[in-house]
Protein backbone atom coordinates (compact mmCIF):
# COMPACT_ATOMS: atom_id res chain seq x y z
CA UNK A 1 0.00 0.00 0.00
CA UNK A 2 2.46 2.58 1.11
CA UNK A 3 4.48 1.50 -2.25
CA UNK A 4 1.73 2.28 -4.56
CA UNK A 5 1.25 5.69 -3.01
CA UNK A 6 4.72 6.41 -3.40
CA UNK A 7 4.73 5.79 -6.75
CA UNK A 8 1.57 8.09 -7.46
CA UNK A 9 3.01 10.45 -5.90
CA UNK A 10 6.52 10.06 -7.95
CA UNK A 11 4.22 10.49 -10.96
CA UNK A 12 2.00 13.17 -10.18
CA UNK A 13 5.25 15.39 -8.87
CA UNK A 14 6.98 14.45 -12.06
CA UNK A 15 3.67 15.21 -14.48
CA UNK A 16 3.53 18.50 -12.24
CA UNK A 17 7.07 19.67 -12.63
CA UNK A 18 7.47 19.05 -16.40
CA UNK A 19 3.91 21.04 -17.12
CA UNK A 20 5.44 23.64 -15.18
CA UNK A 21 8.77 23.39 -17.30
CA UNK A 22 6.97 23.51 -20.36
CA UNK A 23 6.97 27.13 -21.89
CA UNK A 24 4.16 29.28 -22.70
CA UNK A 25 3.47 29.04 -26.56
CA UNK A 26 4.69 32.34 -28.38
CA UNK A 27 2.21 34.42 -29.72
CA UNK A 28 2.73 33.72 -33.49
CA UNK A 29 -0.26 35.83 -34.67
CA UNK A 30 -0.18 38.78 -36.94
CA UNK A 31 -1.98 41.83 -35.59
CA UNK A 32 -3.50 44.23 -38.93
CA UNK A 33 -4.45 47.99 -37.89
CA UNK A 34 -6.60 49.08 -40.83
CA UNK A 35 -6.82 52.95 -40.46
CA UNK A 36 -7.87 53.83 -44.22
CA UNK A 37 -11.04 56.08 -43.64
CA UNK A 38 -12.64 54.05 -46.68
CA UNK A 39 -12.59 50.84 -45.06
CA UNK A 40 -16.30 49.89 -44.32
CA UNK A 41 -16.14 50.37 -40.91
CA UNK A 42 -14.50 53.61 -40.68
CA UNK A 43 -16.99 55.14 -43.17
CA UNK A 44 -20.50 54.74 -44.21
CA UNK A 45 -22.58 52.49 -46.87
CA UNK A 46 -23.62 56.29 -48.84
CA UNK A 47 -21.88 56.38 -51.96
CA UNK A 48 -22.82 52.59 -53.43
CA UNK A 49 -19.77 50.99 -54.43
CA UNK A 50 -17.28 53.63 -52.31
CA UNK A 51 -15.77 53.70 -49.21
CA UNK A 52 -16.78 50.34 -48.04
CA UNK A 53 -12.92 48.44 -48.60
CA UNK A 54 -13.39 45.13 -47.05
CA UNK A 55 -10.11 44.29 -45.28
CA UNK A 56 -11.63 41.40 -43.39
CA UNK A 57 -11.35 39.47 -46.65
CA UNK A 58 -7.16 40.64 -46.84
CA UNK A 59 -7.28 39.61 -43.11
CA UNK A 60 -8.46 36.00 -44.41
CA UNK A 61 -6.35 35.47 -47.15
CA UNK A 62 -2.93 36.38 -45.56
CA UNK A 63 -4.34 33.89 -43.13
CA UNK A 64 -3.82 31.49 -45.50
CA UNK A 65 -1.01 32.50 -47.00
CA UNK A 66 1.26 32.52 -43.84
CA UNK A 67 -0.46 29.55 -42.71
CA UNK A 68 -0.89 31.60 -39.44
CA UNK A 69 -3.38 33.28 -37.57
CA UNK A 70 -4.41 37.09 -38.05
CA UNK A 71 -5.91 39.26 -36.23
CA UNK A 72 -7.69 42.68 -37.55
CA UNK A 73 -8.83 45.78 -36.26
CA UNK A 74 -9.73 49.56 -37.08
CA UNK A 75 -9.67 52.65 -35.59
CA UNK A 76 -9.13 56.07 -36.39
CA UNK A 77 -6.36 56.16 -34.20
CA UNK A 78 -3.32 53.91 -33.78
CA UNK A 79 -2.28 55.06 -30.28
CA UNK A 80 -5.78 54.21 -29.06
CA UNK A 81 -6.00 50.70 -31.39
CA UNK A 82 -2.53 50.01 -29.48
CA UNK A 83 -4.29 50.79 -25.99
CA UNK A 84 -7.68 48.94 -26.28
CA UNK A 85 -7.60 46.49 -28.68
CA UNK A 86 -4.15 45.29 -29.25
CA UNK A 87 -2.08 45.13 -26.22
CA UNK A 88 0.15 47.15 -27.86
CA UNK A 89 1.01 45.15 -31.03
CA UNK A 90 0.63 46.49 -34.52
CA UNK A 91 2.29 44.33 -36.97
CA UNK A 92 0.91 45.66 -40.42
CA UNK A 93 -0.56 48.76 -40.33
CA UNK A 94 -2.63 50.47 -43.44
CA UNK A 95 -3.85 53.52 -43.48
CA UNK A 96 -3.37 57.56 -44.30
CA UNK A 97 0.49 57.64 -45.36
CA UNK A 98 0.66 60.83 -43.03
CA UNK A 99 -1.44 60.12 -39.98
CA UNK A 100 0.23 56.63 -39.55
CA UNK A 101 3.51 57.94 -39.28
CA UNK A 102 2.03 60.95 -37.47
CA UNK A 103 0.58 58.55 -34.71
CA UNK A 104 3.56 55.81 -34.54
CA UNK A 105 5.25 58.52 -33.79
CA UNK A 106 3.09 59.70 -30.98
CA UNK A 107 2.92 56.21 -29.78
CA UNK A 108 6.96 55.59 -30.19
CA UNK A 109 6.51 52.56 -32.61
CA UNK A 110 9.23 51.77 -35.19
CA UNK A 111 7.15 51.41 -38.59
CA UNK A 112 8.45 51.07 -41.91
CA UNK A 113 6.48 51.59 -45.48
CA UNK A 114 6.64 48.40 -47.61
CA UNK A 115 3.88 49.23 -50.18
CA UNK A 116 1.50 51.77 -51.56
CA UNK A 117 -2.80 51.05 -52.36
CA UNK A 118 -3.98 52.02 -55.62
CA UNK A 119 -7.07 53.87 -55.79
CA UNK A 120 -9.91 52.55 -58.30
CA UNK A 121 -8.48 55.29 -60.50
CA UNK A 122 -4.77 53.35 -60.12
CA UNK A 123 -3.49 56.39 -58.31
CA UNK A 124 -1.68 56.18 -54.57
CA UNK A 125 -2.31 59.39 -54.46
CA UNK A 126 -4.72 62.12 -53.13
CA UNK A 127 -5.32 66.15 -52.71
CA UNK A 128 -6.84 68.89 -50.20
CA UNK A 129 -9.57 70.50 -52.30
CA UNK A 130 -10.48 74.22 -50.78
CA UNK A 131 -13.85 74.53 -51.39
CA UNK A 132 -15.95 77.75 -50.53
CA UNK A 133 -20.34 78.14 -50.53
CA UNK A 134 -21.09 77.90 -54.24
CA UNK A 135 -22.61 81.75 -53.91
CA UNK A 136 -19.11 82.67 -52.70
CA UNK A 137 -17.71 85.82 -54.84
CA UNK A 138 -14.33 83.95 -54.66
CA UNK A 139 -13.13 82.27 -58.23
CA UNK A 140 -9.23 81.53 -56.88
CA UNK A 141 -7.22 80.40 -53.92
CA UNK A 142 -5.75 84.10 -54.99
CA UNK A 143 -9.37 85.52 -53.94
CA UNK A 144 -8.98 84.01 -49.69
CA UNK A 145 -6.83 86.85 -48.69
CA UNK A 146 -8.82 87.84 -45.03
CA UNK A 147 -11.27 84.40 -45.34
CA UNK A 148 -11.87 82.55 -42.15
CA UNK A 149 -10.38 78.93 -43.83
CA UNK A 150 -10.64 75.64 -42.07
CA UNK A 151 -7.39 74.08 -42.21
CA UNK A 152 -7.68 69.89 -41.52
CA UNK A 153 -5.13 68.74 -38.23
CA UNK A 154 -1.51 68.31 -39.24
CA UNK A 155 -1.11 65.14 -39.07
CA UNK A 156 -3.46 65.02 -42.42
CA UNK A 157 -0.97 66.34 -45.15
CA UNK A 158 -3.51 66.95 -48.19
CA UNK A 159 -5.53 69.14 -45.27
CA UNK A 160 -2.56 71.27 -43.90
CA UNK A 161 0.88 71.08 -45.11
CA UNK A 162 -0.36 71.15 -48.79
CA UNK A 163 -2.91 73.33 -48.24
CA UNK A 164 -0.47 75.78 -46.51
CA UNK A 165 1.72 75.29 -49.72
CA UNK A 166 -1.25 76.48 -52.14
CA UNK A 167 -2.13 79.78 -50.77
CA UNK A 168 1.36 80.11 -50.27
CA UNK A 169 1.81 79.82 -53.94
CA UNK A 170 -1.10 82.30 -54.93
CA UNK A 171 0.94 84.85 -52.15
CA UNK A 172 -1.48 84.10 -50.00
CA UNK A 173 -0.73 84.77 -46.26
CA UNK A 174 -1.59 82.06 -44.61
CA UNK A 175 -3.79 82.87 -41.05
CA UNK A 176 -2.01 83.70 -38.25
CA UNK A 177 -4.02 81.24 -36.12
CA UNK A 178 -4.51 77.95 -37.96
CA UNK A 179 -8.21 76.90 -37.50
CA UNK A 180 -8.53 73.50 -37.96
CA UNK A 181 -11.60 70.68 -37.79
CA UNK A 182 -10.97 67.21 -37.56
CA UNK A 183 -13.61 65.61 -39.96
CA UNK A 184 -14.06 67.14 -43.49
CA UNK A 185 -17.76 67.54 -43.05
CA UNK A 186 -17.31 69.77 -39.96
CA UNK A 187 -15.47 72.12 -41.84
CA UNK A 188 -17.36 72.23 -45.16
CA UNK A 189 -20.48 72.19 -42.47
CA UNK A 190 -19.27 75.51 -40.72
CA UNK A 191 -18.63 77.46 -44.03
CA UNK A 192 -22.14 76.99 -45.32
CA UNK A 193 -23.74 78.12 -41.64
CA UNK A 194 -21.53 81.53 -41.60
CA UNK A 195 -23.53 84.82 -41.43
CA UNK A 196 -23.75 86.15 -44.82
CA UNK A 197 -21.28 89.33 -43.99
CA UNK A 198 -18.75 86.47 -42.94
CA UNK A 199 -16.37 84.60 -45.70
CA UNK A 200 -15.22 81.39 -45.67
CA UNK A 201 -13.25 78.52 -46.74
CA UNK A 202 -12.64 74.78 -45.93
CA UNK A 203 -9.93 72.31 -46.98
CA UNK A 204 -11.32 68.88 -47.75
CA UNK A 205 -9.64 65.54 -48.68
CA UNK A 206 -10.40 64.63 -52.05
CA UNK A 207 -11.46 61.21 -51.26
CA UNK A 208 -14.19 62.50 -48.96
CA UNK A 209 -15.84 65.17 -51.39
CA UNK A 210 -18.39 62.26 -52.75
CA UNK A 211 -19.40 60.76 -49.31
CA UNK A 212 -20.01 64.17 -48.20
CA UNK A 213 -23.01 64.41 -50.75
CA UNK A 214 -23.89 61.15 -50.75
CA UNK A 215 -24.45 61.12 -47.16
CA UNK A 216 -26.89 64.59 -47.40
CA UNK A 217 -24.34 66.15 -44.86
CA UNK A 218 -24.18 68.70 -47.88
CA UNK A 219 -26.54 69.12 -50.95
CA UNK A 220 -25.47 68.53 -53.88
CA UNK A 221 -24.04 72.02 -55.71
CA UNK A 222 -23.81 73.59 -52.68
CA UNK A 223 -19.97 73.20 -52.56
CA UNK A 224 -17.75 75.22 -55.28
CA UNK A 225 -14.33 74.01 -55.49
CA UNK A 226 -11.91 76.80 -55.88
CA UNK A 227 -8.53 75.13 -55.19
CA UNK A 228 -6.42 71.97 -55.31
CA UNK A 229 -3.48 70.66 -53.50
CA UNK A 230 -0.37 69.08 -55.05
CA UNK A 231 -0.79 65.03 -54.57
CA UNK A 232 0.50 63.48 -51.38
CA UNK A 233 0.82 59.47 -50.38
CA UNK A 234 -2.77 58.37 -49.87
CA UNK A 235 -3.38 54.74 -48.24
CA UNK A 236 -0.44 52.97 -47.37
CA UNK A 237 0.89 49.73 -45.70
CA UNK A 238 3.55 49.92 -43.10
CA UNK A 239 5.06 47.09 -40.94
CA UNK A 240 6.44 47.66 -37.47
CA UNK A 241 10.42 47.34 -37.34
CA UNK A 242 9.81 44.82 -34.41
CA UNK A 243 8.14 42.20 -37.07
CA UNK A 244 10.75 39.43 -37.80
CA UNK A 245 12.59 41.01 -41.15
CA UNK A 246 11.78 37.56 -42.88
CA UNK A 247 8.43 37.85 -41.64
CA UNK A 248 8.44 41.63 -42.95
CA UNK A 249 9.37 40.73 -45.96
CA UNK A 250 6.79 37.70 -46.81
CA UNK A 251 4.01 40.11 -45.85
CA UNK A 252 5.47 42.79 -48.38
CA UNK A 253 5.72 39.91 -51.04
CA UNK A 254 1.83 38.71 -50.55
CA UNK A 255 1.25 42.58 -50.36
CA UNK A 256 2.29 43.29 -53.91
CA UNK A 257 0.77 40.09 -55.54
CA UNK A 258 -2.52 40.97 -54.51
CA UNK A 259 -3.36 42.38 -58.38
CA UNK A 260 -3.26 38.90 -59.06
CA UNK A 261 -6.51 38.29 -56.67
CA UNK A 262 -9.29 39.89 -59.14
CA UNK A 263 -11.62 39.33 -56.64
CA UNK A 264 -9.53 40.63 -53.66
CA UNK A 265 -8.94 43.74 -55.54
CA UNK A 266 -12.67 44.05 -55.94
CA UNK A 267 -13.20 43.73 -52.18
CA UNK A 268 -10.73 46.52 -51.52
CA UNK A 269 -11.55 48.77 -54.49
CA UNK A 270 -8.36 48.84 -55.48
CA UNK A 271 -7.65 48.72 -59.41
CA UNK A 272 -4.09 47.43 -59.12
CA UNK A 273 -3.58 46.08 -55.24
CA UNK A 274 -0.45 47.27 -53.18
CA UNK A 275 2.17 48.75 -55.72
CA UNK A 276 5.82 49.31 -54.64
CA UNK A 277 6.68 52.25 -52.40
CA UNK A 278 7.56 55.75 -55.11
CA UNK A 279 9.16 58.80 -53.34
CA UNK A 280 6.51 61.06 -53.41
CA UNK A 281 7.80 64.44 -51.55
CA UNK A 282 5.53 67.37 -51.11
CA UNK A 283 6.23 69.66 -54.61
CA UNK A 284 5.45 73.03 -55.59
CA UNK A 285 1.22 73.59 -55.18
CA UNK A 286 -0.62 72.74 -58.09
CA UNK A 287 -2.81 75.32 -59.53
CA UNK A 288 -6.06 75.39 -61.09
Amino acid sequence: MRYALALVFVIVTTFALTYEAKPAPADDSLTIVIMDPLAAPLSCPCVKGYAQRDYDKLAAHLQVKLGRAVKIVYSESLVSALKSKTDGKADLIIGKHSVVLFDAAKAGVQVKQVASLTGKDGKTTQTGLIVVHTGDKAKSVADLADYRIIFGPKECDEKHTAALALLKSYKVSAPQEIETRAACNEGAVLILELPKDQRGAAVISSYAKPLLEGCGTVKKGDLRVIGETSPVPFVAAFVSEQLDAKLQAVVKAELLALKNEPLLCLALETKAGFVEVEAAPLTAAKKK
